[in-house]
């Protein structure tokens, strides 16, 4: 099982500071549709994605209960954190939805002859149906939304939850109110250089702090909302349907 690593006082601190550096770097960048993004980078995403944060997705399997029969994965990508769940759970069902098609054809690739519906879509629209799946998970996705959105999309996992049933999230929280605030700004600057409305995806990273994503799930209908799991930007959270 993965140890938890807080940052100390001196290394926020730290990152705070090289935050700023960088958002004032990027600031001039093109914003880049959310699909689009990740489609041009396909060739990368794997390697980039487990040189961050390998091995949450090695362990992120510990997470889930004995006896897991079907699984929910919103934003699943190439499905990097399936490989730990097939390998603890082999006859799972999956039904994985994301935007990209590339990532979901590379995913088909890597699982073949496991039990996978996969779903092209935005996952804010596609049905998950009511009370159909033990659990469900999201791993680095939804740190790209506000809290309008985190919340319509935890009030949809709850409903798509068995009675019982429980949410696994991994993702990227801001460390502090600072850092939240500095990522919305960034994110409001890139839409109005841009012209991007607010109805299209984009690719920037707007954390919100543990205490407004325990907020939001507990809002939502989750019970016992408790951090698994701390390293540095990355917790595992877990929230009961009850």
């Amino acid at each position: 099982m993965l140890e938890s690593k807080k940052r100390t006082p001196e290394e926020t601190a730290q990152y705070l500071k090289d935050l700023k550096n960088w958002l004032l770097q990027t600031r001039e960048d093109p914003a880049e549709g959310m699909a689009d993004f990740f489609a041009a980078r396909l060739d990368k995403y794997e390697d980039v994605h487990m040189g961050n944060w390998g091995a949450e997705y090695r362990e992120i399997a510990e997470f889930f209960d004995e006896g897991l029969a079907s699984l929910l994965d919103i934003g699943c990508g190439t499905g990097l954190e399936l490989e730990a769940m097939f390998k603890r759970f082999p006859q799972l069902q999956v039904t994985g939805i994301d935007l990209s098609s590339a990532m979901l054809g590379r995913l088909r690739e890597n699982f073949p002859g496991k039990d996978i519906r996969l779903i092209q879509g935005d996952y804010f629209q596609v049905p998950f149906g009511e009370e159909a799946f033990d659990a469900a998970l999201s791993f680095e996705t939804l740190h790209h939304f506000d809290f309008p959105k985190k919340q319509a999309i935890y009030e949809k996992l709850h409903r798509a939850l068995a009675p019982g049933g429980y949410y696994i999230e991994c993702d990227y929280i801001a460390c502090c109110p600072e850092e939240e605030t500095l990522c919305q700004e960034h994110l409001r600057r890139k839409r109005e250089k841009s012209g991007i409305p607010e109805s299209q995806f984009i690719h920037i990273d707007t954390p919100l702090t543990w205490e407004h994503q325990k907020a939001l799930l507990e809002n939502a209908g989750f019970q016992q909302v408790r951090v698994l799991y701390e390293r540095e930007s990355t917790m595992v959270i877990r929230g009961e349907k009850g």
